[in-house]
């Protein structure tokens, strides 16, 4: 028996035992038929994030410490992976899709696809390696060529703990940031040091450019609209204003 049919049959009983078949019982249908209604389910907010850099820079590393919390020392520099992470973005849980990158040249060609595709991208480099470093200023532009607007990113210098072999010094790898006006974190994969902070930031990152865009396009659709009102006043003053001319 379900809950609706329930209600009514308690409520014909009641009306069937009353003295006067003409007592009216108040009732509100909507108590009957809705009391049990089920809310509905919120759905989980999703994030692509694209790894970037070249091969050896621990992008594999800095995603599997990420996602899976351990540390792989040797990783085939050809393969490319994806991996899942449930997160909390502004407190809300949030699914990370994170798309491990090959590094290697002959996957070059498909850079383009993770271009387009992405919402947020992590650019890796070593700060034992300054060549590492100097390429992702290439990647940058590349990406902005092709998306012909500015993405969430995020620029990661990974392997702070080989202090003793360090060629990209943090000032410069921070002025460089600045001037990309995206924010700039040093990791380590072996010791597990800003990992987490890295792909969650780019999350939020994320989440704080597709509100611009809805606050930007509001923002324009509203402006069009004043526009229209304007043209049609002047418009309307115009056809007011020429009959006084011709009359004088």
């Amino acid at each position: 028996m379900t809950l609706k049919y329930f209600a009514y049959s308690e409520f014909i009983k009641k009306r069937d035992m009353s003295p006067s078949r003409k007592t009216i019982f108040p009732i509100n249908l909507k108590d009957v038929f809705f009391t049990h209604s089920v809310p509905k389910k919120r759905t989980m907010k999703e994030y692509k994030i694209v790894v970037l850099g070249n091969g050896g820079v621990g992008k594999s590393a800095l995603t599997l410490q990420y996602v899976q919390g351990i540390f792989v020392h040797n990783y085939d520099a050809t393969i490319e992976d994806s991996y899942r992470k449930l997160s909390k973005v502004d407190a809300e849980n949030a699914r990370l899709e994170i798309l491990d990158t090959a590094g290697t040249e002959q996957f070059t060609g498909m850079r383009e696809t993770y271009y387009r595709t992405a919402q947020g991208f992590v650019l890796v480099f070593s700060l034992a390696e300054t060549s590492t470093f100097e390429n992702l200023k290439q990647t940058f532009l590349d990406i902005l060529a092709i998306r012909g607007e500015e993405v969430p990113m995020i620029l990661v210098g990974n392997k702070s703990d080989l202090a003793e072999t360090r060629q990209v010094e943090k000032e410069e790898a921070q002025t460089f940031a600045r001037k990309l006006r995206i924010p700039y974190f040093e990791t380590s994969a072996r010791l597990n040091e800003n990992v987490a902070e890295v792909f969650e930031e780019c999350a939020v990152q994320i989440q704080k450019s597709a509100k611009n865009i809805v606050e930007r396009r509001r923002w324009s659709s509203e402006s069009e609209i004043g526009d229209k009102k304007c043209k049609n006043w002047l418009r309307s003053c115009c056809c007011c204003l020429i009959p006084c001319f011709t009359t004088n």
